[in-house]
């Protein structure tokens, strides 16, 4: 794969069959994986952030923090 071309979906699936991706076997975690929301490791249930991508814990991290807020003002 060159520098600028998207990976092949056998690569994806490699990354995410990889066990060494996955921290505690929940969280994804692959710097080569440019996907913010990856499929989770039973891909029917939906999607997982990849925590090695640093926009999607930034997503995470503002969701989050948003509904801290509603919460509050809602009390």
């Amino acid at each position: 794969m060159s520098y600028n071309q998207e990976p092949s979906e056998e690569e994806k699936n490699n990354w995410h069959e990889d066990p060494n991706n996955w921290v505690w076997g929940i969280f994804y975690f692959n710097p080569k994986d440019k996907r913010m929301f990856p499929p989770k490791k039973i891909k029917e249930l939906d999607w997982t952030i990849n925590f090695a991508n640093a926009n999607s814990v930034l997503i995470c991290v503002v969701i989050i923090l948003a509904l801290m807020i509603l919460s509050e003002s809602f009390k």
